[in-house]
């Protein structure tokens, strides 16, 4: 059985809350890699930026997600990615044009349940990281929506609740396997 498990879906949807509520509860986490990249390249003054150089911030984001997973390989139990491979590689191919999705997202495969986190209004704010707007996170959400089945993943959208009850969601979903 496959321990990594991806929790995706649209920017906003409160992705890193229910990370930081998973890891409190004693599971290992691993942050999201284009936050990361947002980071270190504003502090380098570099241009891998989604709003720069898209393509070679995706590049970028699918380097760290094979980095992340190999990273956490002997992590025991449950170990939850605020997003990964798979993301990047959808936008990669969008960006791009490379027919990267197949390759990448077969190749290294994550558990067989992907939980996203669908569009909230409510909570959608924008930061230094995030800096697209409302549409451009649901376009984005709605591409992860057909990528993940299209690679044979089971989607399980995530209710509108607390994130305590997000967390209480997906333990009781992963515990069901």
């Amino acid at each position: 059985m496959n321990r990594f498990v991806i929790i995706s879906g649209c920017s906003g949807g409160g992705k890193s809350t229910l990370l930081a509520e998973l890891a409190r509860r004693g599971h290992a986490v691993v942050e999201e890699p284009g936050r990361r990249i947002v980071q270190e390249e504003e502090a380098q003054r570099g241009t891998a930026l989604p709003w720069i150089d898209l393509a070679a911030f995706l590049r970028r984001a699918a380097a760290l997600s094979l980095a992340d997973r190999e990273a956490v390989a002997q992590e025991p139990g449950w170990v939850f990615f605020d997003r990964g491979l798979v993301d990047a590689a959808v936008g990669l191919e969008h960006e791009t044009g490379e027919p990267v999705l197949q390759v990448l997202g077969q190749a290294h495969r994550y558990h067989g349940q992907v939980f996203l986190t669908p569009p909230w209004p409510e909570i959608y704010v924008t930061d230094p990281e995030r800096r697209h707007g409302f549409e451009a996170a649901v376009a984005e959400y709605e591409r992860l929506l057909r990528a993940y089945p299209a690679l044979v993943y089971d989607v399980i959208v995530l209710p509108k609740v607390s994130v305590t009850e997000r967390a209480d969601f997906i333990l009781r979903r992963l515990d069901g396997d």
